[in-house]
């Protein structure tokens, strides 16, 4: 018998970002903060590997941004609606321990990680400030959550539109030249994480950046996920998705993400051209 898992939840929380809530007990109950899952909607479809954001009961929040054919049709599935496999929770948990004052930095979707993060490191018994950047306030998600989740949040928009009128890097700035910082997460976009972990790096403050290559299996035996940190290759899959800022080897890790760009292309173009001739067909019929 084929087992589904149900959508409890699914809504839009900006241009292109949704959240999901899904019913999955196996991973929800062993779930930690920084592992993730891999979703497979259909027995066709590709496999991707999502943040697990929350976790309530039996239940994981996923949040993800609508880019590509698969996470246009996870957008397009509605509460109610199932996901035909979910395995999980894969990876290494956040390096999480008394530190003193943390910092988890988030940039556009990447916000999604932070919260199940700042929860963690407070209860941990550490003093959590959370610095959350989009290019504006219409971007901006889970808010309210993130302040509830640390002890002061500080919001930065490109284009001053909320908060601070800046990158998330110089929120970052302001905060180390007013108090020692002794731990820091960023998690984002690639080059927003490269160039945010250049403040930290002079400062030696141990700084934790979320990696998202390519992703196949999840378990480190395709090899797709491949990164170099110090100089050594890694799997992203199962010796992160955490790793040390200052080792990893950023240039290496956007050519990667690029490399299937024209096929990812491809394939978002004839999903929407099947789609549309779906609706045409039920237009007709």
């Amino acid at each position: 018998m084929t087992r589904l898992f149900r959508i409890e939840k699914a809504e839009q929380l900006a241009d292109k970002v949704y959240q999901m809530w899904v019913k999955a007990p196996h991973v929800a109950h062993h779930a930690a903060a920084g592992q993730f899952v891999i979703f497979r909607i259909d027995e066709k479809g590709e496999r991707i590997p999502l943040t697990i954001s929350a976790v309530d009961g039996d239940s994981i929040r996923v949040i993800f941004m609508a880019v590509g054919k698969t996470t246009t049709h996870l957008a397009a599935l509605s509460a109610g609606d199932s996901i035909r496999d979910i395995a999980g929770p894969l990876g290494k948990q956040s390096d999480i321990k008394k530190y003193g004052t943390c910092v988890v930095l988030g940039g556009g979707v990447g916000t999604a990680s932070l919260p199940i993060i700042a929860r963690a490191a407070r209860a941990a018994g550490n003093r959590v400030i959370g610095i959350v950047g989009a290019r504006n306030a219409s971007l901006l998600i889970l808010e309210d959550e993130m302040k509830a989740a640390c002890d002061e949040l500080l919001i930065s928009t490109d284009d001053g539109s909320k908060g601070f009128h800046g990158f998330a890097a110089d929120v970052l700035k302001q905060v180390m030249a007013r108090e020692t910082v002794d731990c820091v997460w960023i998690i984002g976009p690639a080059m927003m994480m490269k160039v945010t972990s250049e403040v930290t790096r002079a400062a030696g403050i141990r700084t934790y950046v979320s990696l998202n290559p390519v992703m196949v299996d999840g378990t480190g035996m395709c090899g797709s996920c491949r990164v170099t940190v110090g100089g050594e290759t890694k799997f992203a899959c199962v010796d992160g998705p955490e790793f040390d800022a200052h080792k990893v080897d950023f240039a290496g890790l956007m050519q990667r993400l690029r490399m299937y760009q024209p096929e990812e292309k491809d394939s978002l173009e004839r999903y929407h051209a099947h789609t549309c001739a779906c609706k045409g067909g039920d237009h007709h019929a």
